[in-house]
């Protein structure tokens, strides 16, 4: 049987889990670095002391969808999503204390349309968005110093090999997962000459967001499952019963994120939800007849992808970064992988007081919750 969890080997998962891996090790290694610098609160911790005053921690994308275009003269809401290219939790993000949204004070209407509102940042945002700025060649000169430059720079320039290949002008990271789980969250515009150029300078976690977001939209157009719930959910459940307390381990994602895929799933009845059958507290899941279709059509539509884009990029583009992909992964996509020399938290960060991933998304879970990329 093919192996589908923390054991498998990088030749034997698809593209997607490659570049999701690879992403998610980046974002994490990236907000753990912007938790130990910037001032804030979280669950486990700003219940006193300096941090009671700091914004609620958020992830990354949070900064690719808005604070890196929040100025503190303001933007107008339309044109923040126009500039960011998707959708971002403005209202997560004024209560967590990034960013003000007030009518326009220049507007002289009585009841502005909130789209013409402007949002500015708050002084916890602007310590924020100085943090956050030049985190991003932070992470990348330590890849540099742990996989080698040319590593790194080789694989920056074969996904703007594809990148560049996109007709959509995709955001700069991948956006917050919609109703029933997917990806897409607008109609993405043609890409213009302009942006065209300017992308070649991004960063690398958005780059491997921008070729795994093309291929989440090639994989859930038709589709009924997202992108995200068949990579982290149906691939880890079998005919057989799965403990749910398991399914965070075996797909490297939180249980929250996991809850809210369970209960898609179950209202389309692609799995059952029993009582442990070896004896256990918990509940216990498995694939029906329909999930098991369900699965197998995940299965063959992300080969099927792969091998598209292997004509609509080029065989050896696909096949070189597929390759360049694998040496980052290692010889296992498990806790033996190089990824995982970048990920152990700070002992005062909130990931050192949770159990360590056994392995790592097959696709990011980015929720509203704060974006971060395992769905905590």
């Amino acid at each position: 049987m093919t192996r589908t969890h923390a054991d498998a080997e990088p030749g034997d998962l698809p593209l997607s889990a490659l570049l999701s891996q690879v992403l998610v090790a980046f974002t994490i290694e990236f907000d753990n670095e912007f938790e130990r610098q910037m001032v804030h609160r979280t669950t486990r911790h700003g219940s006193g002391g300096a941090s009671v005053h700091g914004p609620w921690l958020v992830s990354l994308v949070m900064w690719a969808n808005c604070m890196q275009f929040v100025s503190d003269d303001g933007i107008p809401v339309r044109e923040l999503y126009h500039r960011a290219r998707t959708k971002t939790n403005l209202n997560g993000m004024q209560r967590w204390g990034y960013i003000a949204i007030e009518p326009n004070p220049a507007d002289p209407r009585p009841k502005p349309p909130r789209s013409t509102w402007l949002i500015r940042a708050k002084p916890a945002g602007r310590k924020a968005r100085e943090v956050w700025r030049p985190l991003f060649g932070m992470i990348e000169k330590r890849w540099e110093e742990r996989f080698g430059e040319d590593n790194v720079q080789r694989l920056r320039k074969l996904l703007w090999a594809v990148a560049r290949q996109v007709e959509l002008d995709l955001p700069d990271c991948l956006p917050i997962l919609g109703f029933g789980l997917f990806s897409k969250d607008s109609d993405y515009k043609p890409r213009t000459a302009a942006r065209h150029h300017a992308e070649d300078g991004l960063p690398l976690s958005a780059l491997l967001s921008q070729v795994l977001l093309a291929f989440a939209i090639d994989f859930e157009i038709g589709s009924d499952v997202s992108l995200a719930m068949g990579a982290n959910v149906l691939r880890v459940l079998e005919e057989k019963q799965v403990r749910v307390r398991d399914l965070p381990v075996l797909s490297g994602v939180s249980k929250e994120a996991i809850s809210m895929a369970l209960g898609l799933l179950a209202r389309k009845r692609l799995i059952a939800v029993e009582a442990d059958s070896s004896g256990g507290r918990g509940k216990a899941i498995r694939l029906t007849k329909a999930g098991l279709e369900a699965k197998d059509v995940y299965g063959k539509s992300i080969r099927a992808i792969e091998q598209r884009w292997k004509s609509r990029f080029g065989e050896e583009a696909v096949l070189a970064l597929r390759r360049s992909l694998e040496g980052f992964v290692g010889v296992s996509a498990s806790t033996s992988s190089p990824l995982f020399g970048g990920l152990e938290p700070y002992p005062e960060g909130w990931r050192a007081s949770v159990r360590k991933p056994d392995t790592l998304p097959h696709y990011p879970m980015v929720l509203h919750r704060g974006g971060f990329p395992d769905g905590s």
